[in-house]
């Protein structure tokens, strides 16, 4: 024990004194190992420090309060909540009723003596400097002790007056306001001075203005409705304290009347799940995840931990060759004066040890530094403060531990090398005998297939990605362990080659110690990003293949469905501004009760309208069944196929696509059909008769009408849709014209022009406008439409079909430059060694007379033929697993695709299109430019003279 000790102690004091001479050799070692143990320890420390402790976690949410008391909107019925109080439910089944809707006096579930503080909140549209921003208004006394943790003051103070406001900084900077400028809202011109900025713990992003109770949500709301708009919603909350706080089973008593309850010593103390009535409903649970998938995904952590490492292994094995190769003689000494084999491979093994907890060290103090002084940083990344600068022990030393394993498998080859150097090899300089392993590559051979046939198995038989996934990793180590080998085979295309490139791959050949680990180092870089690529080009194709315009190529549209289009107006002048129009069509809707109503708006005054189908027209599957119930279930598999292929009235119809308004009806002119490109003579002549122009024929009965019913009493109409009658309503009836052949209508099934509208009774609002364009606006003019349009503090949906946009362009190209850079950095690690080995080489031809640049050239040609030799490898060997994924993804697809059809809910002829798309660009790339550009550095950087000196005896 005692000599293993000193001679381990007397290794390491060897490879550090090694280490600190060669510190050009060690940074880069050191740097390879350090930056991944860097980027992991980083993401440990800033994904523990933003989770947050439950006592965090109450803090945020309730403040110093005992409980948050909130109405659950069902009435009053009894619930079910999970401890923390995120999910709940009705305690009662409603499978085949409707559900419980309401609200219910939450104050009169406070114990007696309890004190209490309310949190109220809505919206409004403030005014700011730029124009309107849609605000989240939250009325909540942010001084009181019980609110303290919820928020964060940073300036000024919280407000004491009504007419006072403490803003979000994040609020500040979007609206251009700051502390002590005014503020007020659309429709309700009362100022209110910012007296202060805070912050959100858990929302960083949040546009919030907080006021006193009471002095800004109610007067909010009487002016909108004097404006003859809709009432804003509020939500309102109570923090409670009381004595003793509040227990599981007094959480449970209060949900019997409706009324959520998170408790500070429920969340402090979460009981068993056995005693969450939530989770033993059927369909309700934890949502934790399974033991299998916790299985396939540390595999899959697994997988990648062992793959960079292995890369880094590849990378950095070649430098410790370099150092032991350029300390043979010392190593040669050792053995000389009476060292066996295993100090020579604890002297290069203790130069991995010693670069690997010097990477540890370096990688995880750089971690903590950093993540420290970007904590700021990146808290507002991520949209929230840490917790705590949480420091897992266990954690980070578990990450150093990668950085001295991967140090010490780094220099296990080299180690194992240089002891089976002789002591006169080793001190003459002489190179000796190399024999490649003959076992190594069996291996490597046995692993391809075994890995191949697995990633077969995978693709045509199993549909787990991991299966794939996983016998692509083992195909692709195989290859690893193939290279020696295949580096042997490209040396017989060494004979057509001229004197410089042929006498570096020669070299290459001949070394395969060296020229081996750094092409399996490239050829596992550029596997991957054949592979990524491979994938994402296939995706981009089919998502092109399968991808559906909303409108014509180039049409500009916008829609603002709020306050009965008061902003629409400005919205058609800033399209026209900014936007290369050609032809403008404006659309309205038709309205039912007060024009303010949104769609589908179920508050006071409020209506709809639906487009009656004909029972004729119904298919057959989606018929309303007196009583209610599905009506799909009284067919069979093989009828529901027959009618979706077969039965027009279930066919998708050509005006399917973008939702425009109920029934896809709008109120326009003929410009609408030019914008469509649907104008032909006919249909504008139906239109300026009066006619309804019908894109849909399953709307238009057999005498030629299409009926409109005004629903205005929505609770009858809902009470009737749950017992499967016709909704109570009047009808207008419409002479139509049915628009023939199958061109697209992009989403708008029927047009009536505003004169009709209006002759017939039906009210109309300004929707919005569809513009055709010479050109498709360009970004300046994109990011002006959108900047006069934020102006507004409306909800404008904006649309502008542009065709296919292919969003993996930017990720593809960042591959390609990594693949790149990795290659090169491999290369150039073998050409250095390479360089130290032909240092006698490269004397005896410039002793018999060789030019200077054969020097430059050689070496060029040594770091291309290393790269272009990994590049080729590693391109066949990733379009292979990609090729699997595809295929393996693909019958997914169409098992999922089989199961529809027989069950009857798609059409046979509807087969999902998963194509394999080879990215050539990106292998041309990386099989062309990446040598290339390795060859022209190595060149570059490597001096044309040597110094001439006499060659020692051998």
């Amino acid at each position: 024990m005692k000599t293993w000790f000193h001679s381990w102690r007397a290794a390491i004091r060897i490879a550090r004194r090694d280490a600190w001479r060669s510190k050009g050799r060690s940074a880069l070692v050191l740097a390879m190992i350090a930056l991944p143990i860097l980027g992991v320890s980083a993401l440990d420390l800033t994904f523990r420090s933003s989770e947050l402790s439950p006592a965090e976690r109450a803090d945020r949410m309730i403040g110093t309060a005992d409980a948050l008391f909130k109405d659950a909107d069902y009435g009053g019925v009894p619930i079910f909540q999970d401890p923390v109080g995120d999910m709940n439910t009705p305690a009662k089944d409603y499978k085949d009723m409707s559900w419980p809707s309401g609200s219910t006096d939450v104050t009169k579930t406070f114990p007696a003596g309890s004190e209490v503080l309310t949190d109220t909140s809505g919206t409004a549209k403030l005014t700011t400097k730029h124009g309107l921003l849609v605000t989240q208004v939250r009325e909540l006394k942010a001084a009181d002790p019980i609110a303290r943790g919820i928020t964060t003051l940073l300036e000024g103070r919280y407000p004491e007056k009504n007419d006072e406001v403490v803003a979000t900084s994040h609020f500040l900077e979007s609206s251009g306001l700051s502390i002590g400028s005014t503020l007020s809202a659309r429709n309700f011109d009362r100022p209110y001075r910012i007296v202060g900025s805070y912050e959100l713990p858990d929302d960083l992003n949040a546009d919030q203005v907080n006021a006193l109770p009471g002095a800004f949500l109610a007067p909010h709301a009487k002016a909108v409705e004097k404006a003859g708009l809709q009432k804003p919603d509020t939500d309102t909350t109570y923090l409670v304290r009381k004595s003793g706080g509040f227990t599981w089973n007094m959480v449970k008593e209060i949900n019997t009347k409706g009324v959520i309850v998170s408790s500070r010593a429920v969340i402090l103390d979460p009981p068993a799940k056995s005693e969450v009535p939530l989770f033993q409903k059927e369909n309700w649970g934890d949502f934790e995840s399974s033991a299998v998938g916790n299985a396939a995904e540390l595999a899959a952590i697994g997988t990648v931990v062992g793959l960079a490492m292995l890369e880094i292994c590849l990378l950095a094995g070649p430098a410790f060759a370099v150092g032991a190769r350029r300390s043979r003689r010392q190593l040669g000494l050792v053995g000389a004066n009476g060292g066996a084999r295993s100090h020579i491979r604890a002297i290069v093994l203790s130069g991995g040890l010693v670069i690997g907890v010097a990477a540890a060290v370096t990688g995880t103090v750089l971690a903590l530094i950093l993540t420290k002084a970007l904590q700021p940083y990146l808290e507002e990344t991520m949209g929230q403060r840490f917790g705590a600068f949480d420091i897992r022990p266990l954690e980070i030393l578990g990450i150093a531990l990668l950085a001295v394993v991967t140090g010490l498998l780094a220099a296990i080859v080299p180690a194992i090398t240089a002891s089976r150097q002789t002591v006169l090899a080793s001190l003459t300089g002489r190179r000796g005998i190399r024999r490649s392993s003959r076992v190594l590559p069996l291996i490597g051979l046995a692993a391809l297939l075994v890995g191949g046939a697995i990633a077969l198995f995978g693709s045509m038989i199993s549909e787990q990605f991991i299966v794939v996934a996983g016998g692509s990793a083992i195909a692709e180590l195989g290859v690893v362990a193939m290279t020696p080998a295949l580096v042997g085979l490209f040396g017989r295309a060494g004979r057509w080659l001229p004197l410089s490139p042929r006498l570096a791959l020669r070299d290459a050949v001949r070394n395969r110690g060296r020229t081996a680990p750094a092409v399996a180092a490239v050829l596992a870089a550029v596997a991957g990003t054949v592979a990524v690529s491979t994938y994402m080009a296939s995706e981009e194709a089919q998502h092109r293949a399968e991808y559906t315009a909303q409108m014509p190529h180039g049409t500009v549209a916008a829609f603002v469905t709020e306050e009965g289009g008061r902003d629409v107006p400005a919205v058609r002048e800033a399209i026209q501004r900014y936007v290369p129009v050609d032809v403008r069509a404006d659309v309205a809707r038709v309205s039912v009760g007060k024009p303010s109503c949104q769609l589908w708006d179920s508050g006071p005054g409020c209506g709809r309208f639906e487009v009656v189908v004909p029972p004729a027209n119904e298919c057959p599957m989606y018929a309303t069944l007196p009583g209610g119930g599905d009506p799909s279930e009284k067919f069979t598999p093989e009828q529901r196929r027959k009618m979706l292929t077969d039965d027009w009235r279930c066919k998708e119809g050509r005006s399917s696509g973008m939702y425009v308004s109920d029934g896809g009806l709008l109120v326009g002119d003929a410009a609408l059909l030019k914008v469509l490109g649907l104008d032909d003579p006919a249909t504008v002549k139906a239109l300026a008769e009066g006619k309804v122009v019908s894109f849909n024929p399953v709307n238009v009965d057999k005498n030629g009408t299409y009926g409109i019913k005004q629903i205005t009493d929505l609770a009858a109409a809902d009470k009737a849709s749950e017992q499967g009658k016709p909704a109570p309503g009047k009808v207008t009836s419409l002479p139509a014209y049915q628009v023939p052949g199958d061109e697209k209508s992009y989403g708008v099934q029927a047009l009536i022009s505003p004169a009709t509208a209006k002759a017939a009774g039906l009210a109309t609002v300004p929707l919005g406008t569809y513009a055709s364009t010479d050109r498709l606006p360009d970004t300046e003019a994109r990011q002006k439409l959108d900047g006069e349009l934020t102006k507004l503090g409306s909800n404008v949906e904006l649309h502008v079909e542009e065709g296919f946009v292919n969003a993996n362009s930017l990720i593809l190209l960042s591959l390609a430059i990594f693949a790149g850079l990795v290659t090169i950095g491999a290369a150039g690690i073998a050409t250095g060694l390479a360089q130290a080995d032909a240092e006698a080489d490269l004397k005896t031809l410039a002793a018999v007379g060789a030019p200077p640049r054969v020097r430059r050239t050689l070496s060029g040609f040594q770091c291309g033929v290393v790269a272009a030799m990994g590049v080729l490898l590693g391109s066949a060997a990733g379009v292979l697993p990609a090729m699997g994924l595809l295929l393996s993804e693909e019958r997914q697809q169409i098992r999922f695709h089989e199961d529809s059809v027989a069950q009857g809910w798609s059409a046979a002829s509807d087969v999902p299109y998963v194509p394999i798309v080879i990215p050539w660009e990106t292998l041309g790339g990386l099989l062309v430019a990446v040598p290339v550009g390795a060859a022209l550095l190595a060149a570059l950087v490597t001096r044309s003279r040597g110094a001439l000196s006499r060659r020692e005896a051998t």
